[in-house]
């Protein structure tokens, strides 16, 4: 005989819904998403499955699909701009933003895939402004010897952002071999900006 409190016909109680960070897991399991299978395999239902919540809980943080990788592309720049920062010249600068692309491909995907993103969204622009003023302010301690210091900042993001997408790509799979990455930076900038 059963006991009384397992009867089956009884309706279940309802869980109350609690996920602690539910925007962070969702931010995290995106991530793991795009450095995998890129942005395109994204989708809010799936990252709602994976968090163990319902299809419209990510909604509450993000609103859509837009907003989440906006979120993402955010936080980026934001770290980009941190590891900037603590850089003590534009050498070192160009060597973190490659380590930033190595340590953060998902991010790094994204950042810079603007058809992906709200081009207006204020969190965007202000941690996209404080990376670029993080690369000016790296720029402006070279001695430019009359080049316009402006050039000289799209010279050096073209050649660590150019260095970092070849790298994330395997393009320099060859050439760089088992060098470590961050050395080779060094050298090219070493030989480009004296």
């Amino acid at each position: 005989m059963a006991p009384a409190d397992t009867d089956s016909t009884k309706p279940a109680s309802p869980r109350p819904y609690h996920h602690g960070d539910l925007r962070r897991a969702i931010l995290t399991a995106a991530l793991d998403v795009i450095a995998t299978d890129g942005p395109a395999a994204l989708s809010l239902r799936d990252l709602a499955r994976r968090a163990g919540v319902s299809h419209a809980a990510p909604a509450h943080h993000f609103k859509d699909r837009t907003g989440l990788l906006t979120s993402i592309a955010a936080e980026g720049f934001g770290l980009l701009a941190t590891t900037l920062r603590e850089a003590p010249d534009l050498k070192e600068a160009g060597v973190r933003y490659v380590r930033f692309a190595r340590e953060h491909p998902a991010h790094f995907q994204v950042m810079f895939t603007p058809g992906l993103l709200r081009a207006d969204d204020l969190e965007l622009t202000t941690a996209r402004a404080l990376a670029g003023d993080a690369l000016r302010e790296s720029v402006s301690a070279v001695d430019p010897s009359g080049i316009d210091p402006r050039l000289a900042g799209v010279a050096a993001w073209s050649l660590a952002h150019g260095f970092a997408t070849l790298l994330l790509g395997h393009n320099l799979d060859g050439p760089v071999g088992d060098e470590d990455p961050e050395e080779v930076f060094r050298t090219l900038a070493a030989t480009l900006f004296r």
